[in-house]
């Protein structure tokens, strides 16, 4: 429980330093001399960093362990921040976000790692889901405390409290967290081949794209625009409804991690109830004539607020369908497969509202539609991998 601890400190950090950029935006642009084309270009390079990353930090982590992993993260995020700090253009900030890009990668999957070696894989879903939960505590550090940081003390003293937070935390995970490598994991080679030739993997890896795709373009970009351009809503309301997302989601999460645990057999069927209910409220919302009553709304937030947590069975999975020497490699399958996935949605929506003239209700029922085919695709795969899993489980047990 004291490494569980240990680790997830540094996943709150790491998530504080991830978010940290999207409440320094108009900070950002003035400081850096850039403008939306400019902030866009910042987020998107530390989020590519971030799943460009996602494999090889799993091989690595199957073989260095998760405490070097960790504390490597840490400090690389470390000298992203102060790279920021003291950042005057477009090029030396983007350093700055490629390298807290690249950090952050090694972190959740160090800790999912930490889980699966730790504990029984019974509360491993538990305590899966208690970590994204946790985790989410930095982006409420990222939110008031950075802005009044900023207007009190200004750019650099900021960004420089920031790499003194990642600092602890590497000072933290050298003093406290012991690893353990798995028995016979030393010198062999790296298992991504093995973990990709598990259906196990690729079960996760679908689940994990299917049920997080849909939260994460409405939370990351356009369910702002959406409640508020498109729907009419007051910005407060759009708010409190976005705000309500992640309150349901971490109520959500330890009911779907308990159910995976008590039920591991039936995981398939939370994800599809998942991927149903979130296509159903869509469909809902998209079919109503003109804008959708507020009621309706709060339906939806609520329909979306159970993906991430659904999303974290893919990892479940991971672990269930692979020996402890490649759970980082099937770990990084399975979270990289989730961001494609979530990635391909938001730029997808984008183009549609381009080629549909804007930001309007219509607009964006052609644009929300998009995400039609991801999860059909993903009901599909679901199954066949369910499937496949559940033969080959039944010949080993012959």
């Amino acid at each position: 429980m004291l490494f569980w601890v240990t680790g997830v400190i540094a996943y709150v950090i790491a998530v504080f330093h991830r978010q940290s950029l999207g409440v320094a935006s108009l900070e950002a642009a003035a400081r850096l001399g850039i403008g939306p084309s400019g902030l866009s270009l910042l987020a998107m390079l530390q989020l590519l960093f971030y799943a460009g990353m996602q494999v090889p930090v799993g091989v690595l982590v199957d073989r260095l362990g998760s405490k070097r992993m960790l504390v490597i993260g840490a400090a690389v995020m470390t000298c992203g921040e102060l790279v920021f700090a003291f950042s005057s253009g477009l090029l030396p900030g983007a350093a700055g976000r490629a390298l807290i890009g690249c950090g952050d990668a090694m972190t959740f999957i160090s800790v999912i790692r930490l889980v699966s070696l730790h504990f029984p894989a019974r509360r491993n879903p538990v305590m899966v889901q208690l970590t994204g939960i946790i985790g989410q505590l930095g982006a409420l550090a990222s939110a008031v405390p950075l802005i009044h940081s900023l207007n009190a003390y200004g750019w650099t003293p900021t960004f420089l409290g920031a790499a003194g937070l990642g600092v602890a935390a590497v000072v933290l995970l050298l003093a406290v967290l012991r690893d353990s490598r798995p028995a016979g994991a030393a010198g062999q080679a790296p298992g991504l081949r093995a973990a990709w030739a598990e259906p196990g993997t690729r079960l996760g890896m679908w689940t994990h794209a299917a049920t997080q795709c849909s939260a994460a373009a409405f939370l990351l970009l356009w369910g702002y625009p959406f409640l508020v351009q498109a729907q009419g809503l007051d910005p407060s309301t759009a708010g409190v409804l976005l705000s309500a997302l992640t309150l349901c989601g971490m109520a959500c999460g330890p009911v779907l991690g308990y159910l995976a645990g008590r039920f591991p057999f039936h995981r398939s069927w939370l994800v599809l109830t998942v991927i149903g209910t979130t296509a159903g409220a869509w469909t809902a919302v998209l079919a109503w004539p003109g804008r959708a009553p507020l009621w309706l709304l709060a339906v939806l937030v609520v329909a979306l607020s159970a993906n991430g947590p659904g999303s974290m069975i893919g990892f479940d999975y991971a672990r269930t369908f692979n020996p402890a020497d490649r759970i980082g490699a099937a770990s990084g399958i399975v979270n990289g497969g989730g961001f494609v996935a979530s990635m391909s949605v938001i730029a997808l929506v984008g183009v549609a509202l381009d080629l549909h003239g804007g930001t309007g209700l219509d607009a964006f029922r052609w644009a929300f539609a998009v995400q039609y085919p991801f999860w059909l695709l993903g009901v599909v795969q679901v199954l066949r991998y369910r499937t496949i899993t559940r033969r080959l489980l039944a010949a080993r047990a012959s």
